[in-house]
């Protein structure tokens, strides 16, 4: 039995008619179009479901229980939606504000950030620097009342709808390579110009854009947190960032799995339904079981982060295995699908696609081996026999 509250599962209901008629309708043009229409953002906004933590007086709901943000991860999930990554938005982003940003700041943009009004993004990926960050190259640069930016950055999600955009950046002339300093950059900021919406092999209505930035003046009102400790900020922000990525990775595999139960059940092979035939059965029962197993510890995770105790070694392993055990379940269900599988107007064929970017978005499952490896082999490791 999960565990939600009455508010929430009223939530939950009200979250999943709003995407069967806002949302799910339109999400074949915009795969077309490669963007999702802002309107999504605005209708989500006006039914006070585009962001839920912020304050009342910002035009939220003022309840951090992240609960929330697992249904709507979840129900987007199941209605066919996640080409609308709107979570990007309300928690990956809208986040900092919430952590490192100002009172003024947040006054200024939080209100439009809720309202849908202003859609949100980050920007620290760059063409030799995923999930390396030391590796960074664009510089912000000190100039007294303000930071003059310098550099470029791609794969940004939500790069061609973003009216504000967090960029991580070097201080230039730092001596520590770790010395970052987060800037809120703005639509119409000069010298801030972004390139195509890039083609990619699935998700093609999430827009994905590279972004230039060319002495673009910063002010100083525009500074998340204090400057040089960016790098720390953005590192604080992951294990909720992995967390995200594997209520939607688990949350796709049961979606993948119901799909697939359904076409077997109807699907006959040699005159007999081929869900009677063992090998289905068998390779099935392993997926209900394995799903069933993350889904278990992903909800353990949740309630962890609630309580503030989520580590960047549990945050690791909850993606790790939730974009596996996803990816397993999608294979398995082109496969059973047969020739079906591998047309695209099957939504199994598109869900294969679309997920193949979940075992490299928020740090790669090798990345991921590596951060557990290390927790297995230092002196905080801890048997729970012990």
């Amino acid at each position: 039995m999960r565990s939600f509250t009455e508010d929430q599962v009223i939530f939950r209901d009200s979250y999943r008619k709003f995407l069967a008629s806002e949302i799910a309708p339109h999400m074949e043009e915009w795969r077309e179009a490669g963007i999702v229409d802002r309107s999504a953002f605005k209708k989500a906004g006006d039914l006070g479901f585009l962001m839920i933590w912020p304050e009342e007086k910002y035009g939220g709901m003022g309840d951090e229980d992240f609960r929330y943000e697992q249904i709507i991860i979840e129900e987007t999930a199941r209605s066919g939606c996640k080409g609308w990554f709107n979570t990007l938005h309300s928690r990956l982003v809208g986040s900092y504000f919430k952590r490192f940003g100002t009172e003024e700041q947040r006054d200024r943009f939080l209100p439009k950030c809720v309202s849908g009004e202003t859609i949100l993004a980050i920007a620290m990926t760059e063409p030799g620097a995923g999930s390396d960050l030391a590796g960074m190259r664009t510089t912000a640069e000190d100039k007294g009342d303000h930071f003059q930016l310098n550099g470029s950055k791609t794969y940004i999600s939500n790069g061609i709808n973003s009216d504000v955009v967090i960029v991580a950046a070097k201080l230039a002339g730092a001596e520590k390579k770790h010395a970052m300093v987060l800037l809120i950059v703005e639509r119409g900021m000069e010298g801030f110009e972004r390139g195509r919406n890039l083609k990619k092999m699935g998700m093609p209505a999430q827009d994905t854009a590279e972004l230039f930035f060319q002495n673009v003046k910063v002010p100083k009102a525009n500074v998340l947190g204090e400057p040089g400790r960016g790098f720390y900020y953005l590192m604080e922000g992951l294990a909720e960032e992995r967390l995200i990525s594997a209520v939607g990775s688990i949350a796709n595999g049961r979606k993948a799995f119901d799909i697939t139960r359904a076409y077997v059940m109807d699907r006959k092979l040699f005159g007999r339904p081929l869900a009677e035939q063992q090998n289905t059965q068998f390779r099935m029962a392993e997926m209900d079981a394995e799903i069933d197993l993350v889904q278990v510890y992903v909800d353990h995770c949740v309630a962890e982060h609630n309580a503030g105790r989520l580590t960047s070694n549990m945050g690791a392993k909850a993606k790790m295995m939730s974009s596996e055990v996803e990816w397993k379940m999608l294979d398995l269900g082109v496969q059973l699908h047969g020739g079906a599988g591998y047309m695209d107007e099957y939504p199994i064929s598109r869900m294969f696609t679309d997920a193949r970017v979940n075992r490299i978005l928020a740090g790669s499952s090798e990345v991921m081996r590596l951060i557990i490896g290390r927790d297995v082999f230092s002196e905080q490791y801890k048997s729970i026999l012990d």
